[in-house]
């Protein structure tokens, strides 16, 4: 449960409209439960504790996985006891945590997460312009959930993640030698007998 028990009535009932309004906006692509209030609808696991954020977005399909979990603060909330108490732990969910805070908090609650290691997908300012909020995206990590989960393990351990070795060349070809070898001597042919002449006596014979 949020440390902030209690929120002055006008906040508490920005606050839950702007979970319904997101849950109205969300519906397309997920199937959205809310959490408004202290009331506990859609629930998500972490180990054996059971966490209830605002906002819980969750695929289409038949296995209703979560997907994004969404924490909703007022200004009273954007503290380090909120930081520490709700958004550390949704941040270590496998879906993915997005913040959403007033515009005049966006310094506070980015201090907040950098200075106790809280990692969060996406972070959104809001602003009332008379009874509609305004959303305004201030922060997007660059990698995953899970990237920032086993860096965060890894350096819980002392070690930082191990880079994939690069793959080896493949070793050059032999070049061709640059020079023809020498041909072979060709052989000498054996010299035909000369035939023997015919003596002056064998002439007077014949």
């Amino acid at each position: 449960m949020s440390p902030i028990l209690v929120r002055p009535v006008r906040e508490q009932l920005e606050h839950d409209r702007i979970i319904r309004l997101l849950q109205n906006k969300f519906r397309r692509k997920y199937e959205a439960g809310i959490n408004p209030g202290v009331q506990q609808n859609s629930p998500v696991s972490s180990g054996t504790a059971t966490l209830f954020p605002d906002l819980v977005l969750m695929s289409q399909d038949r296995g209703h996985r979560p997907q994004v979990v969404v924490e909703v603060e007022t200004g009273e909330s954007v503290n380090h006891l909120e930081a520490l108490a709700q958004w550390a732990h949704l941040a270590r969910l496998r879906p993915a945590f997005h913040l959403y805070v007033p515009a005049s908090m966006v310094d506070v609650a980015r201090q907040l997460c950098d200075d106790n290691k809280i990692h969060v997908g996406e972070t959104w300012s809001y602003q009332m312009l008379g009874d509609q909020p305004r959303f305004a995206l201030v922060h997007r990590s660059r990698e995953s959930s899970g990237a920032a989960r086993v860096r965060a393990a890894a350096a819980r351990a002392g070690a930082a993640p191990k880079k994939a070795a690069a793959p080896k060349k493949p070793a050059a070809a032999p070049k061709k030698p640059a020079t023809r070898p020498a041909k072979p001597p060709r052989r000498a042919t054996p010299a035909r007998a000369a035939k023997p002449k015919k003596t002056a006596r064998a002439a007077k014979h014949k």
